[in-house]
């Protein structure tokens, strides 16, 4: 059987910036969780105990451990992406709004008003 997951030793000061973001609960819900997360490994927890406690996933809560494990404080807050890349660059953007602000008539069209399948 695999070793249960756990926090490494806190430092004074990751102690206590833990216990002053539970304590004040106005940061973000999320910093908020994770660092209940880890109080509660620190605390001899073990990660079931723990996502029942802050209403998470098993695997989100061994993520959040072996995070901070690796990189510290820093595992607080997410990395999340920036989701699909852009399809149009500036210069097709440009030239889309450009032929959408102006009169279908004055570029030599049929009909009065732009919907998006006459754009495309």
């Amino acid at each position: 059987m695999a070793e249960p997951v756990r926090v490494r030793r806190l430092t004074g000061q990751e102690g206590q910036k833990l216990q002053q973001i539970v304590r004040r609960g106005s940061t973000s819900s999320v910093r908020y969780r994770r660092a209940m997360m880890l109080l509660a490994s620190a605390g001899g927890n073990r990660v079931p105990v723990i996502a029942q406690l802050v209403q998470a996933d098993e695997d989100t809560v061994r993520d959040v451990i072996h995070q901070f494990n690796e990189i510290g404080l820093g595992c607080l807050d997410p990395r999340w992406a920036g989701g699909r890349p852009r399809l149009l660059g500036v210069d097709d953007e440009d030239f889309v709004t450009a032929t959408a602000t102006t009169r279908p008539v004055r570029l030599g069209q049929p009909f009065i008003r732009w919907s998006l399948r006459k754009l495309v």
